[in-house]
């Protein structure tokens, strides 16, 4: 049993809604953790399930809030991306007959800079969390925060990025087949 493409992008689509609701939470959690933990002290040990960051905020309170407001920041973006996955899957304008369109070069256009960013950030929230490590600070691992694998969206989104060259060059094509006809 063959199953079509109409199928397996609308499995896509759930699965990217669950992603996107999933990380919305996370990403309010951080945020409302971090408030809660600037407000009061004494449970900063216990909002973070396997992350224990209260040795940061013994440390310093600004490094904290620095520290809490990367972890927001890489999960809103990669909320975003996963906005930007909805919001094409969902599109009317998705035409398979002609995949090669404006729209679906934008998109991965758009998702390879977010993918980029989401890089950048984790990328620097590790260096920043291995500079605290060297001040003494006893920091969890990076995977419990989901702030690791910079490297990997890095990669991503230099692959995105070629694929979007890529079509790019298909739309031109396709537009120039469409003038000959």
């Amino acid at each position: 049993m063959k199953i079509s493409t109409r199928v397996i992008l609308k499995i896509l689509y759930v699965l990217s809604w669950i992603i996107f609701v999933g990380l919305c939470i996370q990403a309010g959690s951080y945020m409302t953790n971090a408030f809660f933990a600037l407000a009061n002290p004494g449970i900063v040990k216990y909002l973070w399930h396997e992350a224990d960051l209260s040795a940061l905020f013994n440390y310093n309170h600004g490094h904290f809030s620095v520290f809490t407001l990367i972890l927001g920041i890489v999960t809103v973006i990669k909320a975003f991306l996963f906005y930007l996955i909805i919001k094409m899957l969902h599109d009317k304008k998705l035409d398979m007959s002609q995949p090669f369109s404006k729209q679906v070069g934008r998109f991965i256009l758009r998702a390879a800079y977010v993918a980029l960013l989401i890089g950048l950030f984790s990328w620097n929230g590790v260096k920043y969390a291995e500079w605290l490590a060297e001040q003494g600070v006893k920091l969890p691992d990076m995977q419990y925060l989901r702030l690791g694998g910079a490297d990997v969206w890095l990669f991503m989104g230099v692959t995105l990025f070629v694929i979007a060259q890529i079509f790019k060059r298909g739309i031109e094509i396709q537009t120039e087949n469409e003038l000959t006809i």
